[in-house]
C-alpha cells in the first residue's frame, strides 16, 4: 500500500508537464517559429533519453524493419506537432488544452471507420456531448459565429487532435519490439531528421543566439521535462498500472493548462470556457468508460 502514492505520482507529474507545455510553447512562440521550437524540443529530448539509455545500459541494436513503422509514426507526429504549435500562434493556450482533450474521441471514431471497431449508443452519446462542448468553446457560446478565418487557431489545434488520434491508432495496430524508452528515442531521432532540412539554417542559429532567458527556460522545459521525463514516467506508469487507470490522468491535463495559462500568461478564464471544457471532458469520459 505504501507504493500506491508513488505509483500515482508518475502519471500525475507527466500530466502536469504536458498541461504546462502549451504555456511554454506559447511563450517560446514570441521568439521562435513553430519548426524551430519543435527541433529544439526534439534535440533536447534526444539528448536526455540517450543519456538515460546509456545509464540504464539499454540495447541500442537497430532492427531496420521496425524503423519502417517508426518512420510512419514520426511523419504523423511531425505533422501533428507542426499544426498544433502553429495553431497556438492564433489561439489561447487554454483553448488549446480543452480542444486537445477531444483526441480520445477521434481515436474512437477512427477505430470504427478504419478498423471496424464497435461503438455503442453510450459512446455515441459521449461523442455528441464532447463535440457540443467543442462547438461552444470555439464559438464562445455563439455557434453561428464559427468561421475558419476567425477561428483558424482553434481549427488547427482541432486538426492536431485528429492527427494525434491517427498516431495513436497506427501505434496501436503496428507491432514494435523495442522497449518504450528506445522506441521513443528512435522516434524522436527520425522526427528530428525529418525537420532538420527546414531548420538547419542561419536564421535558426541567429534566433537561438539572441533567445532570451525566458525563451531558453521554455525550450529546456519542453525538451527535458515534456519530451524526456514525462514520456519516461508515462511509459513506467503503463508498465506498473492498468492502462485505463493511467489514461484517466489525462482528464486533468486541460484543467492544468487552463489554470497555468491564467497564472503565467494572464489569459482570462470565462464561464463559457469552463462550462464548455467540462462538457468536453464529460463527453470524453463517457466515450472511454467501460
Amino acid at each position: 500500500m505504501k507504493n500506491i502514492p508513488a505509483a500515482y505520482l508518475k502519471p500525475l507529474l507527466a500530466t502536469l508537464f504536458w498541461g504546462v507545455s502549451f504555456i511554454a510553447t506559447k511563450t517560446a512562440l514570441n521568439e521562435l517559429t513553430p519548426l524551430m521550437i519543435i527541433i529544439c524540443r526534439l534535440l533536447l529530448g534526444i539528448t536526455f533519453l540517450t543519456i538515460l539509455a546509456l545509464y540504464t545500459k539499454r540495447d541500442f541494436s537497430i532492427k531496420l524493419k521496425q524503423h519502417a513503422f517508426i518512420l510512419l509514426l514520426a511523419a504523423i507526429a511531425v505533422f501533428h506537432l507542426w499544426i498544433q504549435v502553429t495553431g497556438l500562434q492564433y489561439t489561447s493556450a487554454a483553448n488549446t488544452g480543452w480542444i486537445i482533450g477531444t483526441a480520445p474521441v477521434f481515436i474512437a471514431i477512427m477505430g470504427v471507420i478504419f478498423f471496424r471497431e464497435k461503438i455503442n449508443l453510450k459512446q455515441l452519446t459521449g461523442i455528441i456531448i464532447a463535440f457540443t462542448g467543442l462547438l461552444l468553446l470555439i464559438s464562445k457560446g455563439e455557434i453561428s459565429s464559427i468561421g475558419f478565418v476567425s477561428n483558424k487557431g482553434d481549427f488547427l489545434v482541432l486538426a492536431s487532435a485528429f492527427t494525434w488520434g491517427a498516431y495513436s491508432m497506427v501505434n496501436k495496430k503496428i507491432s514494435l519490439t523495442y522497449p518504450p524508452l528506445m522506441t521513443i528515442l528512435y522516434l524522436f531521432i527520425i522526427m528530428a531528421v525529418l525537420i532538420l532540412p527546414f531548420t538547419a539554417n542561419e536564421e535558426t542559429i541567429l534566433r537561438l543566439e539572441h533567445l532570451s532567458s525566458i525563451g531558453w527556460i521554455s525550450i529546456i522545459f519542453l525538451g527535458i521535462f515534456c519530451s524526456g521525463i514525462a514520456y519516461v514516467l508515462w511509459a513506467q506508469s503503463l508498465k506498473d498500472m492498468d492502462s485505463s487507470k493511467v489514461g484517466a490522468f489525462l482528464y486533468f491535463e486541460p484543467f492544468v493548462t487552463v489554470f497555468s495559462a491564467w497564472i503565467f500568461l494572464h489569459e482570462n478564464i470565462t464561464l463559457i470556457m469552463l462550462v464548455s471544457g467540462i462538457i468536453i471532458i464529460v463527453g470524453v469520459i463517457i466515450v472511454n468508460r467501460n
